[in-house]
């Protein structure tokens, strides 16, 4: 994969990238990430591949996936381009259900965790490749105060509300539209969400992008509106294995993330309020770190502890965020054994990362494999989490959305090998 450099992708690598990924003479520093407001004026600032036209790329083609309860059949999209890149999305959830990304040798693997149909979505899953709202993550005691009235919301973590409640937007259906845009193939995903959804105020339109580049960067983009005054906070749920779905675990992996705090959490995984240091603490994923900071040890630095599976679940602060719109480094994952390394870039202030740590090998995914612990890793870029119960307190993004307004959140897959 060759790509030429830019003073922002420079930027980026120092900033975020492994030694090993950016000096690598099979992988030349990819293209500057480019801010919403440049794009709109640049075909090249948009992700367009300079020697390839919109006429280029063959839309995406759909086939049945398998009938929902309701006896309603789902549809599988699939977004493909030159070099063995391949993605598949399915109109049930807005979920990514399979990603291939070549190795060194030039062959695909599929990357994320997920099932072989759309029963399996339709069950009981921690979230495979879904996209979560209308607020991923928790919010405490599932309440919140907007506009003088207090809301109740479904409670599915305990006594807290996670990742849109009981039937989120993981469970509903789409209407898909597939195109050829100017980056690559895609699929938009749009959904309604009524007046009352799961306790939410305020009839809300939802949209989901998939975008795969022929440069196998694969694009999420996400919007909202809203009729009333409403919060949301959208984020894509993907488990990564870069060795390949069903390869084992993820602690041979190697992590960066650019970001020197995070947010602690309580008991049941809500923040105290506190931004931590990550320094001299098994938070510690600076890109800076030498020797890279490998999963497997921050893993066993924080065990298992009565109900707390052990393991990393908690959100980072993204270095030098500005609610700008502009695509900034979150996070590079590397599997030292394949080579591959997956970059994330984003326009949102934090990304939580999960280790899978509450997988125990009861939820058999795609070829019949049952997923054990930490068999993957989550890269959710997103607002924080309960950030609604810190509405205008210093550094804490907000998360409501009034009519009018339109709720924006990108977020950039690259691949290196």
């Amino acid at each position: 994969m060759n790509r030429s450099a830019s003073p922002l992708v420079v930027a980026a690598v120092a900033a975020v990238a492994f030694a090993a990924a950016a000096t690598s003479p099979a992988c030349a520093a990819p293209p500057a990430a480019s801010s919403p407001s440049s794009s709109a004026s640049s075909p090249a600032a948009a992700g367009a591949h300079p020697a390839m036209t919109t006429s280029t790329f063959s839309p995406p083609t759909a086939r049945p996936f398998g009938r929902l309860a309701d006896g309603t059949e789902a549809r599988l999209w699939t977004l493909e381009v030159p070099g063995g890149w391949k993605a598949t999305v399915t109109d049930f959830g807005a979920i990514l259900t399979s990603l291939l990304v070549p190795g060194r040798d030039g062959t695909p693997v599929d990357v994320v965790l997920g099932f072989d149909d759309v029963a399996g979505y339709e069950g009981k899953h921690p979230y495979f490749g879904a996209t979560c709202g209308r607020v991923a993550n928790r919010i405490a005691r599932g309440t919140f105060d907007l506009a003088g009235r207090t809301h109740t919301l479904a409670t599915n973590n305990g006594a807290n509300h996670l990742h849109g409640g009981l039937v989120g937007f993981d469970k509903k259906r789409w209407q898909a539209t597939p195109r050829a845009g100017a980056r690559g193939p895609a699929v938009e995903f749009v959904m309604v969400s009524p007046d009352g959804d799961e306790g939410y105020p305020g009839r809300l339109t939802a949209r989901a992008t998939y975008t795969l580049s022929p440069d196998g960067e694969l694009w999420v983009e996400m919007e909202a509106t809203s009729e009333a005054a409403t919060i949301v906070n959208m984020a894509h749920h993907s488990y990564w294995n870069l060795a390949g779905q069903g390869s084992g675990t993820i602690r041979g992996h190697e992590l960066a993330v650019a970001a020197d705090r995070y947010l602690p959490v309580d008991a049941g995984g809500i923040p105290t309020g506190e931004f931590a240091a990550v320094a001299g603490t098994p938070f510690d994923f600076r890109p800076e770190r030498r020797p890279a900071a490998g999963l497997g040890a921050a893993i066993a630095a924080l065990p298992a502890a009565g109900d707390n599976p052990g393991g990393v679940d908690h959100n980072f602060i993204i270095r030098d965020w500005r609610p700008d719109g502009a695509l900034r480094p979150a996070a590079v994952l590397r599997d030292p054994a394949s080579g591959r390394s997956l970059e994330i870039l984003t326009d949102q202030p934090g990304v939580q990362v999960y280790t899978g740590n509450y997988l125990d090998g009861s939820v058999t995914g795609k070829g019949g494999v049952a997923y054990g612990k930490q068999a993957a890793i989550c890269l959710e870029t997103q607002k924080f989490p309960d950030s609604i119960h810190h509405a205008g307190q210093e550094g804490w993004p907000s998360v409501r959305l009034d009519p009018g307004e339109t709720y924006r959140h990108t977020m950039v897959h690259r691949f290196h090998r």
